[in-house]
């Protein structure tokens, strides 16, 4: 999986554009700084995003590609992150370290999504938030419309509010929706999608 990646990221130019996703965008502010934990991060553009905004932040990302590209981003926009070039699998986070996680088109395999999503949430504080964007499953229409888009083709891999509200059930619900959106991201999120997103704070115990 690394090497598909890292044959994405190998181009000068970056793959989904340097400018953050527009969730993440409108949404981060809305949250006083802290430590944020970017999964799969790819080039850096949220991580790189969230630095600006005076979070520190800890990225990862299966590509060395990638973390190249980001720290590339990082020293272009003056700010610094440290970013984990791995397999979540094999990654170990203390836990409750992190006052946020973004998880942005963070598509995971379809055994390992729940199990990673519980491992995320180890590493969330209480009263840590969680700012999810991804394409759901209605997404395979759009994809199947307009392969510019993006996304996984395995709808196992895409999300449903059900599986959100599943993996994430010790949450505050702050935003769970499904909608359409026009993504101009690069050149591989390009056109109309469907997607998933959900912010969430997790409850003290």
């Amino acid at each position: 999986m690394n090497q598909k990646w890292d044959e994405r990221y190998s181009d000068q130019e970056f793959a989904y554009g340097k400018m953050p996703n527009l969730f993440f965008k409108e949404w981060l502010p809305s949250f006083s700084p802290g430590t944020i934990l970017m999964a799969a991060d790819g080039e850096g553009r949220n991580g790189v995003f969230a630095a600006a905004q005076g979070w520190n932040v800890t990225s990862f990302d299966l590509s060395k590609e990638g973390q190249s590209k980001a720290l590339q981003l990082a020293r272009e926009q003056q700010v610094t992150l440290e970013y984990i070039v791995g397999d979540l699998e094999q990654l170990s986070f203390e836990k409750e370290t992190f006052d946020a996680i973004g998880l942005i088109y963070a598509h995971f395999d379809a055994e390992k999504k729940s199990l990673f999503h519980r491992k995320l949430d180890s590493c969330l504080k209480a009263g840590g938030i969680i700012l999810l964007e991804a394409f759901s499953k209605k997404h395979l229409h759009f994809n199947s419309a307009d392969p510019r888009i993006g996304g996984p083709k395995d709808i196992d891999m895409l999300y449903s509010r059900e599986e959100i509200q599943a993996d994430f059930e010790n949450y505050e619900i702050l935003l769970l929706e499904e909608t359409q959106v026009t993504l101009n991201e690069g050149k591989y999120h390009i056109g109309e999608g469907a997607v998933v997103r959900f912010i969430g704070r997790k409850k003290r115990v």
